[in-house]
């Protein structure tokens, strides 16, 4: 259960709905109806009115009309088009930001890092909805020395779509060798170097092995279940 003490209603149910959604409680492509929101999260529709388009504008959920909302649908092709997309945006813009970022985004980066290494990942077999988030800081930090804050924004959103798609792979991500922390911990080091070559290979293998893992997982679940 994420931590919702000082939130706001919609605040709070958006942090639940959206910690349901990446950790696959709420499945990918399913309706978001009020009615069963509503008597899900015990909020009212005015509640909800506020809360799903702001899913809308994270990239979780989509919105058409006269079919209301539905959690945004997951493919093995979308997800290698937003891979593609993720590698090209995140690495120009961390190559920025290592040109032109000051001391003082020297040292966000090295406190993101800190608190996220700093937090376990998973907590009763769930994604931590607080290393969710401190993972999302910590990527959107290294990105904001670029300074432009329509190339982070774009970015952020492309990160929240993919996020979706750890609902596919929990377990392959908690049986996986994958080092995770020391892939963040070079990838920290080599931008407060101002090793924009290494960011670019460190970033690029990041998000791709995440990818094959989503895919490799995804993959066995269906030759098991065939």
């Amino acid at each position: 259960m994420p931590r919702t003490t000082g939130l706001t209603r919609a605040d709070a149910t958006m942090l639940r709905l959206r910690n349901d959604i990446l950790n696959g409680h709420v499945e990918p492509g399913s309706k978001l109806g009020f009615a069963d929101l509503g008597e899900r999260y015990q909020v009212s529709t005015g509640v909800l009115r506020e809360v799903l388009p702001r899913l809308v504008e994270q990239g979780l959920a989509t919105s058409e009309s006269q079919l209301g909302y539905r959690v945004v649908s997951v493919s093995v092709e979308d997800l290698e088009q937003l891979t593609r997309a993720r590698i090209a945006i995140e690495t120009m813009v961390l190559r920025q930001a290592t040109g032109v970022g000051d001391v003082s985004w020297e040292s966000d980066v090295v406190a993101a890092h800190h608190a996220l290494a700093r937090t376990p990942r998973y907590v009763d077999g769930d994604l931590n909805q607080e290393w969710m988030t401190l993972h999302d800081r910590f990527h959107l930090v290294l990105l904001q020395g670029c300074g432009n804050p329509y190339l982070t924004d774009v970015a952020a959103k492309l990160r929240s779509i993919f996020d979706v798609y750890r609902c596919w792979s929990r377990a392959g991500e908690v049986s996986s060798p994958r080092d995770v922390e020391g892939e963040h911990r070079m990838i920290a080091e080599a931008a407060v170097a101002r090793d924009a070559d290494a960011c670019d290979r460190l970033i690029t293998a990041h998000i791709q092995l995440t990818t094959d893992l989503f895919i490799s997982t995804r993959n066995e679940d269906a030759t098991v279940g065939s």
